[in-house]
């Protein structure tokens, strides 16, 4: 049985009858940006062998046979300045002619809009009372986002907007309305097979001996997914349970200093880094107990590297409404609750048995979300696009 959101099996083939000219439109393209980022990556990864890419973005760092186009402005701009200046400045590019724009940056109005993030209008409207909506409203940054997201959604006949996962799709229900049509593409994945030295130099350079437990965790903003959390799992479980952070910034450091300085001498901090997948191999859990992830790409990828995953349950994490508990990945009921946290990462890091059945589990779940399968999906959408393009 195919889960809700998932794409059917099957469709590894391009099902698009020629070469199309495609304009993808995101922030950053580079998998060390973010889990929307190396989204866009792994998907055009397959798709640039097929068809004409072209990305326009504010940043590179990547290795695909894309043309670029980089829309460079000031970072000291406001966010909400410099995302209205992107959608501009895109809007004009479209002009070149492009057979499928497919964007996921608000207000660029592309022919499949991709939505990776809970929708601002659900995080500043949904459930406020009247005062405070009034307030919202106010706020300049506020109207530009507004306006921005919803012209990433509104109905046109042969645009698809995509979710990256049901729970995100029922928020952005909550925001629009049920009547918005939505299609939900997760994030695929690629079994990744264990490389025995490539372990054992990492674990060297973290200062790991073979006794210790590799914890791993990896978040572009470690403190917006649960950073503090498992810090106070890792005090209350033994010595040898050893703690990797990749995606650590100055602030985390600074964070670590001044609240877990005892800790420090069992916690590496590592900057973002374009491949993740030695320190996937060097650890023995992943631990992702997140507040608010619309689907969560690091734990799939933990489980495509063979690892055992403790990760918040599916009110705070998309991802999560695709495992089991104690079945493919151990999910919490609480994801502040460190001792919740302790416990699936002692329980998976000294029981052999307990961990190799999550790991024989969740290897199954990897083979059904595939990125031949995602990108399968998407030639369905941008084949569609271009039939109603004809007929109109």
């Amino acid at each position: 049985m195919v889960e809700p959101g998932l794409p059917d099996s099957g469709l590894s083939e391009s099902i698009v009858p020629r070469r199309l000219r495609i304009a993808l439109l995101t922030d950053y393209f580079g998998r060390r940006y973010g889990g929307a980022e190396a989204y866009a990556v792994n998907l055009f990864e397959i798709l640039a062998q097929r068809h004409d890419v072209t990305v326009i973005s504010h940043d590179f760092d990547h290795d695909l046979p894309v043309r670029e186009i980089r829309i460079a402005m000031p970072s000291l701009l406001p966010s909400w300045v410099r995302a209205w200046i992107f959608s501009m400045q895109a809007r004009s590019l479209m002009r070149a002619g492009y057979d499928i724009v497919h964007s996921q940056m608000s207000g660029c109005v592309g022919d499949v809009e991709v939505i990776h993030v809970t929708p601002i209008r659900y995080r500043r409207l949904f459930g406020r009372s009247l005062f405070k909506r009034i307030i919202a409203w106010l706020q300049p940054s506020n109207i530009v986002y507004f306006l921005l997201e919803a012209a990433s959604v509104r109905p046109h006949p042969g645009r698809h907007v995509v979710a990256v996962s049901p729970w995100l799709r029922d928020r952005l229900h909550d925001a629009y309305g049920p009547h918005l049509n939505l299609e939900v593409i997760p994030p695929g994945a690629q079994a990744v097979p264990m490389d025995g030295e490539n372990r054992q130099r990492v674990r060297q350079e973290l200062g790991w001996s073979d006794a210790d437990i590799g914890v791993l965790l990896v978040a572009r903003n470690p403190l917006r997914k649960g950073f503090d959390a498992v810090l106070e799992a890792l005090a209350q479980l033994p010595e040898h349970f050893r703690l990797a952070v990749i995606g650590a910034d100055p602030d985390v450091e600074q964070y670590l200093l001044e609240h877990f300085a005892a800790l420090v001498p069992r916690v590496t901090l590592i900057a973002p880094v374009s491949a993740v997948t030695p320190y996937y191999q060097a650890a023995d859990v992943y631990v992702h107990p997140t507040l608010m992830d619309s689907f969560g790409m690091a734990p799939l990828e933990a489980m495509a590297h063979g690892l055992p995953v403790v990760v918040s349950g599916p009110q705070y994490c998309g991802f999560s409404q695709y495992v089991t508990h104690m079945h493919d990945a151990w999910v919490l009921e609480d994801p502040k609750d460190p001792v919740q946290i302790a416990k699936g990462i002692y329980d998976l890091g000294t029981s052999a048995e307990l961990r190799a059945s999550f790991v024989l589990n969740s290897a199954l779940l990897v083979q059904r979300l595939s990125w031949d399968q995602v990108a399968a999906k998407f030639e369905s959408l941008y084949a569609d696009c271009i039939t109603c393009r004809t007929r109109s």
